[in-house]
């Protein structure tokens, strides 16, 4: 890869990996399953997850992409060719690229939301309205699928354009815009949240540590989040680590990014939980705590309208920042492998995962019930292609562990790490062990069926199965 496909400057891979980690699950989904699971319990499981198996896959998958130079499923395939390993390991590559397709479908829907309630606040149609009324005012949102369909293409037309843009005018500069205001901003939300908002009773929601409310649940919860939170399996990092430059530090990246991503979430867990403690309201879980809930707490406070329209911007900023690492996958893969220009790759990308992001849009309205999904699979389209990409995310960084792990030499690993003995070992042991263990885990608690005796007794076979096709690759890689 040549030079001019590479970062500007070291710091700007940092931004991209936050950029893509930071989304609409760190601003609702990780406080309320800190809040509802012990509190600062769940945080200490979920920080012993993130460094015993967020970390070392991060690193594992960025130094993939940084040793490939290539989009994930190029970068897989030169990478099998050169360690004379099974053609199957490039399957790591076509699940990123399958499940970054699938999430940006139906995350462009779900962010086009954000649209809708910018618009709401700033015109202040809002201010003053009841539960009853915003409550309606949501379900009339999910209820009409053209207004879900143009936010959808809103979205989906504004993250096309700035990756299309290319990786220097588009991508490089567009996220050092977003994510300094996304900073600036998420910090005006939460002084504004200790200055109306009951910012005691939230950091008693988030933090108190109750050891007895942790259940198991709440343990796999800490584990799925701490994979999930940060991109992995789904060839972002992979695809960014590709433009990372050749001496900047796997490690201390990888530990900076999980430490702004936690950041970042538990600032947010403040804010939105000041104001709605503040406001004497229930938390909520899934979109009605960030569609339903926060728009009532904002319309009863003071200067609530304007904040409330700063919200939702940082919203649409931390979904923009993610979307864009979702189409570049994908995009890169099309520029390398059928010598399409940057800006046809994406038109590509876009319209096929706009196509199929209308099958999340009836999801909620027309085909909500009965339908054939329903028939078939028990569950709607959308609720299908989510299940989806939940086996195909853990099953990639299971995968991305083992190679990485078993089939990179030793050589190989210091060169792009150039790290100290003690914590290559720590990291090759975790990589090895811990977290292929965790992630299997965490990809059979996607399956639906898999409970009881069964989930032991299966994650112990997909660990032995995946430790052998471990040993198969070093002996290959070694001949």
């Amino acid at each position: 890869m040549s030079s001019h496909n590479v970062w500007t400057h070291k710091g700007t891979f940092l931004l991209a990996a936050v950029g893509s980690a930071v989304g609409l699950g760190n601003l609702w989904r990780f406080p309320y399953l800190t809040g509802e699971n012990g509190g600062g319990a769940f945080i200490l499981i979920y920080a012993l997850t993130i460094f015993a198996v967020g970390i070392p896959i991060l690193i594992a998958e960025t130094m993939l992409g940084r040793s490939s130079r290539q989009s994930p499923i190029m970068g897989m395939r030169h990478l099998t060719k050169t360690h004379g390993s099974s053609r199957a390991w490039e399957s790591i590559g076509w699940l990123g690229a399958a499940s970054a397709f699938l999430i940006l479908s139906f995350y462009s829907v779900i962010a086009g939301w954000a649209i809708h309630y910018t618009w709401q606040m700033l015109t202040g149609s809002l201010i003053g309205a009841d539960a009853g009324t915003i409550g309606a005012g949501f379900d009339a949102l999910l209820a009409s699928p053209a207004l879900l369909t143009l936010y959808h293409t809103l979205f989906i037309i504004a993250s096309g354009l700035i990756v299309g843009l290319g990786i220097h005018k588009g991508i490089e500069s567009g996220l050092r815009i977003i994510m300094p205001a996304l900073f600036i901003i998420l910090l005006v939300v939460l002084g504004y949240s200790v200055v109306h908002g009951d910012i005691g009773a939230a950091a008693s929601f988030l933090f108190t540590f109750n050891i007895a409310d942790l259940s198991l649940e709440g343990w796999l919860q800490a584990m799925g989040q701490s994979f999930f939170t940060l991109s992995l399996g789904m060839g972002a990092i992979m695809a960014y680590g590709a433009y990372m430059a050749s001496d900047a530090s796997l490690t201390r990246t990888a530990f900076a990014i999980a430490f702004v991503d936690t950041a970042v979430a538990m600032v947010a867990g403040l804010a939105i939980f000041a104001l709605v403690f503040g406001a004497g309201l229930e938390t909520g879980q899934g979109p009605g705590l960030m569609f339903v809930t926060l728009p009532l707490a904002f319309a009863e406070m003071p200067f609530g309208a304007l904040v409330g329209g700063v919200f939702f911007i940082l919203v649409l900023g931390a979904a923009i920042s993610s979307s864009i690492s979702l189409i570049e996958p994908v995009a890169a893969f099309l520029v390398e492998r059928f010598d399409m220009t940057r800006p046809q790759a994406v038109m590509l990308m876009v319209i096929a995962s706009w196509a199929m992001g209308l099958l999340t849009v009836i999801s909620f309205n027309i085909y909500a019930e009965g339908t054939i999904f329903h028939t078939l699979f028990g569950r709607s389209a959308f609720d299908f292609i989510e299940l989806l990409t939940n086996i195909f995310m853990p099953l990639g960084g299971l995968m991305i562990a083992l190679f990485a792990g078993w089939s990179l030499t030793h050589a190989e690993v210091m060169k792009e790490m150039h790290t100290t003995e003690t914590w290559f070992s720590v990291w090759r042991f975790l990589v090895r062990f811990i977290a292929p263990a965790a992630v299997a885990f965490v990809f059979l608690r996607s399956i639906p069926h898999v409970e009881g005796y069964l989930l032991p007794a299966v994650g112990a076979l997909a660990i032995v199965i995946a430790f052998a096709a471990g040993r198969a690759t070093l002996a290959r890689s070694t001949r």
